[in-house]
């Protein structure tokens, strides 16, 4: 019979997280390695290049491009204000004159005899990234970033929407077939990530949002409700950028999905621990995974994770890519031979029987096994 083993989400107690904290372009790391950070410490910042602005001066001004540069009422180099005078010019004795005034504040960085343009840069742009996580400074990149390393709990979603957020773990639900409704939302849950069951729907998230809250873990989610939420179609799936308040996890897929009895347990267990979350999710190359992460004293040993054994038939599969992302189902059979996929290229393929779907023909990439 054919075997092969596909890994599911990473589900376990104890295990060490190392988590790289990088900026976008050199800048200055503001921590040392073997020193401990709590998640909201900023260990590297920089400053951006300001956004560029253009002033067509000799248009404004009705000079040639030559002349741009003598009408300035400054030097280059120098700090204007938003609505400053920059530049101007007299006719008729004095009586008539033109002028051009700053769009933006920033500094006069330059003016082409060319086009009579102004460059105008704003101000640098501060970034600061902070350590995600409570932990230890495991490594220093010089001028980039750092390493931060932690025991902890991890968990793995399937999908999510919204960026990094902290807050202590709190239960609104009894059972992981529980549904997340408004009755079992409180004001006490502001600053909270909380873990529902089964599902919500998009008013009780946005309910959530409303009271404060900083996440929603559940098993599922209507993908036309993702659709209402974000504004949008998705598209390729790439997240973690949205603003809209709170972040997203699921840890099933789309639709009214029970979570795993491993996942909710285990969150249960963690109740009223402080949790670093975040919602980026990227399903095609580079995968990246929604990820709950609930830090340990230093000393605390990890152990190994949990893992589901092998593919076989009747096994519990979940589709992590292509059209059928998100379902369910269980494996009807395991095809030997390499079949010829709608790209014309061969693969290994399985048949499965998904959830509202039926039996249909998956390449085995695009499939996870989940414990039953």
């Amino acid at each position: 019979m054919a075997h092969a083993y596909t890994p599911g989400l990473r589900v376990t107690e104890r295990t060490t997280v190392r988590r790289e904290r990088r900026l976008p372009l050199k800048g200055e790391v503001l921590v040392q390695k073997g020193q401990r950070v709590n998640s909201e410490t900023v260990v590297a910042r920089t400053m951006l290049p300001g956004n560029v602005q253009t002033v067509n001066l000799a248009s404004a001004l009705g000079v040639e491009p030559a002349d741009v540069l003598s009408r300035l009422v400054k030097p280059l180099g120098s700090s204007v204000a938003a609505g400053e005078l920059i530049a101007q010019t007299k006719a008729l004795f004095g009586l008539m004159k033109s002028e051009a005034r700053a769009p933006a504040s920033g500094i006069l960085e330059s003016v082409s005899d060319v086009t009579g343009q102004l460059i105008l840069r704003e101000p640098p742009i501060p970034v600061e990234i902070d350590a995600y996580i409570e932990g230890v400074v495991a490594e220093v990149l010089e001028g980039e970033g750092v390493i931060v390393e932690t025991p902890a709990a991890f968990i793995q979603g399937i999908f999510g929407v919204g960026g990094e957020t902290h807050g202590p773990l709190i239960m609104a639900a009894e059972s992981p077939d529980d549904e997340l409704t408004v009755d079992r939302l409180s004001p006490s849950f502001a600053g909270k990530i909380v873990v529902g069951g089964a599902y919500v729907n998009h008013a009780v998230f946005k309910e959530a949002i409303r009271l404060g809250v900083r996440a929603i873990v559940v098993g599922g989610f209507d993908d036309r409700d993702l659709r209402d939420l974000l504004g949008y179609d998705l598209g390729v799936a790439i997240t973690g950028q949205e603003t809209f308040g709170a972040t997203l996890l699921l840890t099933e897929g789309f639709g009214r999905i029970r979570m795993a009895e491993r996942t909710f347990n285990l969150l249960k267990k963690l109740e009223g621990r402080e949790a670093a979350l975040s919602g980026a999710t990227q399903i095609r190359a580079g995968v990246m995974r929604p990820e709950i992460v609930v830090p340990f004293d230093q000393d605390a040993p990890a152990t190994a994770e949990t893992s589901v054994g092998g593919m076989d038939v009747g096994s519990l599969l979940r589709c992590i890519r292509g059209e059928h992302f998100g379902k369910i189902g269980r494996i009807t059979a395991l095809p030997a031979k390499l079949q010829e996929l709608g790209s014309e290229s061969h693969a290994r393929v399985l048949e499965a029987d998904l959830d509202g779907v039926g039996k249909v023909i998956l390449p085995r990439a695009n499939v996870e096994l989940i414990e039953a």
